[in-house]
């Protein structure tokens, strides 16, 4: 039973999610031949404050992204 695991950070459409996972669990059926239904995907939502890159919060980037306009 193949598994998936998306971790985003939190922003995004509820709808675009949906369509991620749904597109991930026929992209693993089509090309691994799993039956579509033991393909298990699931994504985990992050605050920003909760991810980093190097030693910044995504919300940090964001910040200083905003006050560089």
């Amino acid at each position: 039973m193949p598994i998936v695991h998306i971790s985003l950070v939190e922003g995004r459409d509820d709808a675009a999610i949906k369509a991620c996972v749904k597109a991930v669990a026929r992209t693993v059926h089509e090309t691994l031949g799993a039956p579509l239904s033991s393909i298990r995907v699931y994504a985990t939502l992050t605050p920003a404050s909760h991810w980093a890159v190097g030693d910044q919060t995504k919300d940090e980037i964001a910040a200083a992204q905003e006050k560089a306009k």
